[in-house]
C-alpha cells in the first residue's frame, strides 16, 4: 500500500510540472502576440528598424526561457519563426487527418490554382445528397403546430358560433361524398383523383415567428458547412418580395430540368425515362400547364450519364444557353430525388393517395469558416430564399407534413441563373413511381399559389410586412 501511495505521489508531482509547464508556454506565447505587432514595423524601403532585430533577440530568449523546444527549432534550422509560426507548421505537417477533414466539410475557399477549383465544382456536383445536419432534423416533429393543431385552437373551434358550425357541417357532408366517390372508383379500379386544397390547414401567427431563433426552427436545417444570419432570414427578406409572374403565357415562363437526369426510384424500369425524374418533371410540367395555365419548357439534358462529379458544371452552359433563347423565362426548377438510408421512405398519405415527401433546397455559396464564395457569387441568393420560404409556407398551410424543413447548403448548385431558381428534392430512391408521380400534384398546386402571388400577399399582410420596392 506504500509503495502505491509513493507512486501515485510521484505522477501527481509529474502531472503538476506538466501544468505549470503548459501554462509557462501560453503565458509566453500571449506575451509574444502582444509584442510582436510593435517590433515588426518596416520603413519604406522594407528593411527592418534596429528595434525590429532587438524583437528577434528578445524574442530567442523567451524562447529559451518558456519555449525551449522552439529555440531548438531555431537553432537546429537556422530559420527564424515565432512560436505561432513554428506550431501552425507542425499542426499542419502532421495532422493530415484533420486538413482532410477540413476539406471534405468543404471549407476550401481559396482558388489559387485549378486544382483547387477543380475540387470544389467536384464536390459540387456529389455532395448535394451528403446532408451535414442531425439524422431527422430535416423532419417536422409530430408537436409542430402546422402538423397537429394545438389544444387551444381545438377548444376555439368547438365555440364557434351557430353560423360557423352549420358551415362546417355543409363542407364535411361534401367531403364525405367526395369521400364516397373516390372510394366507388376504387372499388371499381379506377383512379382516385387529386382534390388540391380549397381552404388552408393551419394558418401561421407570425407575430410568434419573429426572431431569427423562430423562423429557423420553424422552417429550415442548416447544413454544418454554412452559415446564415439574421440580415437574410427575417420576415422582411422573406416575405417582402413578389414571386408573381405576369409575363405572356404564349412564351415559356417556367423551366424544369434535372441536373441529376439518372435518379431513378424503388420499382424505376430500366432503360424507361419515363419512371425516373425526368419522367417526374414530364407530369409537373403537365399539371402546370393543364391546370394552372403556365408555360412551362422542360428541358431534359443529361449531364451525369458517366459520373455525378461535374454534374452542375456540365449544365451550366447548357441551362444559360436555353435562357438565352427563351428571355421569356423567369422560373427555373432543377427538379432531383433525395437519397436516404435504405429501407427508409419519405412518403405520406394524402387523400388516400400515397404520395411521396418533397424538400426545397437552397444554395447560399458560403462555408462556415471562411465566408461568402466569391468566384461562385450569386446576387439572387436572397430572392431564392424568398422563393422557397413562400412556397414552404404554401405547402404547411395547404398540406401540412407533405414538405420536409427547407435545407441550406454551402454551395451555389447554378441557382444563379434566374431570381426565382429552385432546387426540389422530390421523395428519395426508395420511393415507388406511384408516389413520386402522385406528388407531383400538390408540389404544383404549392408552387402555383406562390407564382400567382398569393402566398406572399396574404403572409404579408398578416406579418405586416411591406413589399420590397
Amino acid at each position: 500500500m506504500g509503495l502505491y501511495s509513493g507512486k501515485r505521489d510521484k505522477k501527481a508531482k509529474i502531472k503538476r510540472k506538466i501544468i505549470a509547464g503548459c501554462m509557462a508556454a501560453l503565458v509566453g506565447m500571449a506575451v509574444l502576440c502582444a509584442i510582436a505587432p510593435a517590433f515588426s514595423t518596416q520603413d519604406r524601403s522594407g528593411g527592418n528598424h534596429f528595434r525590429g532585430k532587438a524583437a528577434i533577440w528578445i524574442q530567442g530568449q523567451m524562447n529559451r526561457m518558456y519555449l525551449p523546444v522552439f529555440a531548438f527549432l531555431e537553432e537546429e534550422t537556422g530559420i527564424h519563426k515565432s512560436p505561432l509560426e513554428w506550431l501552425e507548421g507542425i499542426l499542419l505537417n502532421q495532422a493530415l487527418v484533420y486538413q482532410y477533414s477540413e476539406e471534405q466539410a468543404g471549407m476550401q475557399v481559396s482558388i489559387e490554382d485549378e486544382d483547387t477549383y477543380d475540387l470544389l465544382i467536384r464536390q459540387e456536383g456529389t455532395d448535394e445528397e451528403r446532408k451535414g445536419v442531425e439524422d431527422g432534423s430535416l423532419e417536422y416533429g409530430e408537436d409542430a403546430l402546422h402538423i397537429d393543431r394545438d389544444l387551444e385552437k381545438a377548444m376555439m373551434e368547438e365555440n364557434n358560433s351557430y353560423n360557423e358550425n352549420q358551415e362546417e357541417e355543409e363542407e364535411k357532408e361534401e367531403e364525405e361524398e367526395v369521400q364516397v366517390q373516390e372510394d366507388e372508383k376504387e372499388k371499381n379500379g379506377e383512379e382516385m383523383e387529386f382534390q388540391k386544397a380549397g381552404k388552408k390547414s393551419y394558418e401561421y401567427d407570425w407575430g410568434s415567428i419573429r426572431e431569427y431563433e423562430d423562423i429557423v426552427s420553424a422552417f429550415y436545417a442548416i447544413d454544418s458547412t454554412t452559415s446564415i444570419t439574421d440580415d437574410q432570414l427575417n420576415l422582411e427578406n422573406l416575405l417582402g418580395k413578389d414571386m408573381k409572374i405576369e409575363g405572356d403565357t404564349e412564351k415559356p415562363q417556367i423551366l424544369i430540368y434535372h441536373t441529376h437526369s439518372q435518379e431513378a426510384f424503388a420499382d424505376s424500369v430500366e432503360g424507361d425515362i419515363s419512371t425516373t425524374i425526368v419522367g417526374a418533371g414530364d407530369r409537373l410540367a403537365r399539371i402546370l400547364t393543364e391546370k394552372y395555365g403556365f408555360s412551362v419548357l422542360h428541358h431534359t439534358g443529361q449531364y451525369d450519364v458517366e459520373a455525378r462529379d461535374y454534374a452542375y458544371s456540365n449544365a451550366l452552359p447548357a441551362i444559360e444557353q436555353v435562357l438565352a433563347e427563351n428571355p421569356s423565362i423567369e422560373v427555373v426548377i432543377d427538379l432531383h430525388r433525395d437519397a436516404v438510408a435504405e429501407g427508409r421512405k419519405l412518403m405520406v398519405n394524402l387523400q388516400g393517395r400515397p404520395t411521396a415527401q418533397f424538400m426545397f433546397f437552397n444554395g447560399l455559396s458560403r462555408t462556415r469558416s471562411k465566408g461568402d464564395i466569391s468566384y461562385l457569387e450569386n446576387p439572387y441568393i436572397n430572392d431564392n430564399l424568398a422563393f422557397s420560404f413562400q412556397a414552404q409556407v404554401a405547402c404547411n398551410e395547404y398540406y401540412p407534413g407533405l414538405a420536409r424543413r427547407i435545407y441550406l447548403k454551402a454551395y451555389r448548385y447554378n441557382m444563379h441563373l434566374k431570381a426565382k431558381c429552385m432546387l426540389i428534392e422530390l421523395g428519395a430512391q426508395t420511393n415507388t413511381v406511384e408516389e413520386i408521380m402522385n406528388a407531383c400534384e400538390p408540389l404544383a398546386h404549392v408552387l402555383a399559389k406562390v407564382l400567382y402571388g398569393e402566398t406572399g400577399a396574404q403572409a404579408r399582410e398578416a406579418a405586416g410586412v411591406e413589399i420590397e420596392q
